[in-house]
């Protein structure tokens, strides 16, 4: 049987590797054989742990999550890889992405900052809240997306917008806004935002 998952003990963490090529069933069992020579290495000390190696869904990181807390009272963090793009995100809309001219910056934005693009922008860090970015084409963020949004600025409504994490209250493409109610719906992990029938959709 292939090795679907691997334990590693670093200074202020455990990181636990899942093979890309791994499917959910795979995974479960292969944890499920681990956890207890996992939980060894836990007397008072609680060291984070933090899970990375292969983009997982929101149901599928829920699933892995329960499986440990249930024998370790931990922390978790979910880490995917960083080399998202427009393509690596796993898309339930099959719909193509225009490609444009590219903008990318490295580092996050702060409250105030605003950067525009005439094509899309990709973000080598977070939008935090306060920040605003917009392109005529995609906007993609790799960390946290907390500020304001709008792709399709220009009224491409081909658009998308995609996010390592979406905690905002706000995104737009186009001319079409969606408010987001914090409370009522849950924080969105790979978010991928697109527009169906004159409507933003969140996968």
């Amino acid at each position: 049987m292939k090795k679907c998952i691997s334990i590693n003990l670093k200074r202020n963490e455990i990181v636990i590797k899942i093979n890309e090529d791994a499917t959910q069933e795979e995974i479960v069992n292969d944890l499920k054989k681990k956890l207890p020579e996992l939980k060894k290495l836990y007397k008072d000390e609680k060291t984070p742990i933090t899970v990375t190696g292969k983009i997982l869904k929101n149901k599928e990181i829920d699933e892995i999550q329960e499986l440990i807390k249930d024998k370790i009272d931990v922390q978790i963090e979910f880490d995917s890889p960083k080399s998202l793009g427009l393509y690596s995100i796993k898309k339930t809309f099959e719909k193509k992405t225009e490609i444009s001219e590219t903008r990318y910056y490295r580092g996050s934005l702060r409250s105030g900052q605003k950067m525009e693009s005439e094509g899309s922008l990709v973000i080598l860090g977070d939008v935090n809240s306060g920040a605003e970015v917009m392109a005529a084409d995609n906007i993609v963020v790799l960390g946290a997306l907390r500020g304001l949004a709008h792709a399709g600025a220009k009224g491409n409504k081909q658009a998308i917008i995609a996010a390592g994490l979406l905690d905002t209250v706000q995104i737009r493409i186009a001319n079409i806004v969606k408010e987001i109610d914090r409370d009522e719906e849950p924080l969105h992990k790979q978010a991928y935002v697109c527009v169906e029938e004159n409507e933003i959709i969140i996968d």
